[in-house]
């Protein structure tokens, strides 16, 4: 995620002189510096634009650099907005308008006609506004002082949410087999997923990754179950199993890596010629920022290594989740979240152990080895995108986590307990009504806001269920939403 960067594009005009002109740029820079000390990636200055040409030509540019995320403007004087139009009509990168100004504070002694041109961003950023609302422009407008530390905090946030889209743009996703049968959900048009979001998704035969596994070396895997033994504790004898599940992430690794894939789906309906269903492998896949789908749930998958992307660092606690098990004890409501074997340990709470059980399920001819643990207490999303058929859904339900209220001895796997928002049984029948599916991703770094700011980037529908939603409402609200965007289609 290092190599992305913004590009600061501020608006002027000639009206008012060199010398202001030279005072903007000169803020411009210092500001671009300071910004980019403080901010997850560089804020790098461009122009002060006061032409057409000038406004274009930067547009132009940062449409066709793959290291600009996204753009960010702000108008420091008067910059009238029919010079935007073209550059505006052909931006095809995020769009940040940052509505801030150099000083924080009138200065009663020092204010006249001369400082009144040169700091009227009051004045410029209204002016710059109207062509974005004009145009009907998804964007970012982020007001305050540019040295507030909450202001700069949802800078930043925005523009991890713009890396999102950037990797959504270019990500590969590898589909070991195909999907789960007769399983709805997890279907969608590939066709139309590209076009909108950028996902290329293809399948490779089950029998290619085992080919390849039959290419890794008993020295490639005694380095990788190393690296298990220095990351988490072992509390199994069965250490064949672990050894197998070290061979098939290398293999699956080297596939994903000569395809430049950064997500993967299988089902434990088709393992053909594998010994277990990867457990530990896809595990430890996803601690390194690879997103994963159960089932063959390539959706998720893709989703999985987007919210990654999107976290502290570009590879944040977000994983594969799907809720399991209700406990319905009256003031006690929880959902119980986990899979078989795949849950990311960036959600882990304490060092997950490698444990090895029997899987009751799929193709197995061993007991597959996973990582076990409890997830982390604390507020959270959870994240399901749908193929309503001629469009995507984004639906994403605030949550609350909490440590396990039982130690669950008897259940193997990873799992994560949390209260949903507004309450279990409303928030069931809200994600019911929207369609929401059963696999989706839980993060601890992404927040709705940020999830609402990605789904306008790529200009999908999304509904969020917080604290304040009802079912009665959220009807109202899913009905308007299909209307609009069935026009919007027409």
């Amino acid at each position: 995620m290092s190599k992305y960067e913004f590009w600061f594009v501020v608006g002027s005009q000639f009206l008012y002189g060199e010398e202001v002109l030279k005072t903007v740029e000169t803020r411009a820079r210092e500001m671009a510096a300071e910004l980019s000390e403080v901010l997850p990636y560089p804020l790098v200055y461009k122009v002060t634009a006061k032409t057409n040409k000038e406004i274009t030509d930067v547009i132009k540019e940062a449409n066709y650099r793959d290291e600009c995320a996204g753009i960010v403007t702000w108008c420091h004087t008067f910059s009238p907005s029919k010079m935007w139009i073209n550059g505006f009509a052909s931006l095809q990168k995020p769009y940040c308008h940052f509505a801030t100004q150099y000083g924080i504070e009138i200065p009663n002694e020092e204010i006249d006609m001369d400082y009144m041109n040169l700091n009227q961003a009051a004045h410029g950023d209204r002016e710059h506004a109207f062509i974005g609302a004009r145009l009907r422009m998804p964007r970012k407008i982020i007001a305050g002082h540019w040295q507030d530390e909450k202001v700069r905090e949802r800078l930043g946030t925005w523009m991890r949410v713009a890396v999102g889209a950037a990797v959504s743009k270019s990500l590969k996703v590898m589909r070991f087999g195909d999907n789960m049968r007769e399983v709805a959900v997890t279907e969608g048009d590939k066709v139309e997923t590209q076009i909108k979001l950028g996902w290329q998704v293809n399948t490779w035969a089950v029998g290619d990754l085992v080919k390849e596994m039959a290419k890794v070396t008993e020295a490639e895997i005694d380095a990788l179950v190393a690296e298990y033994e220095a990351n988490y504790d072992i509390a199994t004898d069965n250490l064949a199993a672990i050894r197998y599940q070290a061979k098939e992430e290398i293999a699956m690794k080297k596939m994903l890596d000569a395809e430049g894939a950064m997500a993967f789906s299988n089902t434990f309906q088709d393992l053909y010629g594998m010994e277990q269903l990867p457990g530990l492998a896809s595990q430890h896949l996803m601690a390194q920022g690879y997103g994963y789908g159960g089932e063959g749930d390539w959706k998720v998958a893709a989703m999985t290594a987007i919210l990654k992307s999107m976290g502290e660092g570009g590879n944040g606690a977000s994983a594969f989740m799907e809720d399991y098990t209700y406990h319905l004890v009256k003031g006690e409501e929880y959902s119980l979240g986990a899979h078989m074997l795949e849950v990311c340990p960036s959600l882990a709470a304490d060092k997950p152990r490698i444990e090895t059980h029997h899987l009751g399920i799929g193709m197995n001819e061993k007991d597959p080895a996973r990582l076990v643990f409890e997830g982390k207490a604390g507020p959270a999303i959870v994240v399901s995108l749908i193929d309503m058929g001629g469009r995507m859904r984004l639906i994403c339900q605030d949550i609350e986590c909490v440590k396990p209220i039982m130690p669950m001895p008897n259940l193997p796997v990873a799992r994560v307990m949390w209260r949903a928002l507004p309450d279990l049984t409303t928030g069931l029948e809200c994600w019911a009504l929207c369609g929401g599916a059963h696999h989706t991703v839980l993060s601890y770094d992404v927040t709705a806001e940020m999830m609402r700011d990605w789904a306008r980037m790529m200009d999908i529908e999304f509904v969020h269920i917080g604290k304040d939603t009802t079912p009665e409402k959220l009807e109202e609200e899913l009905m308007i939403k299909d209307i609009a965007w069935k026009l919007k289609g027409i």
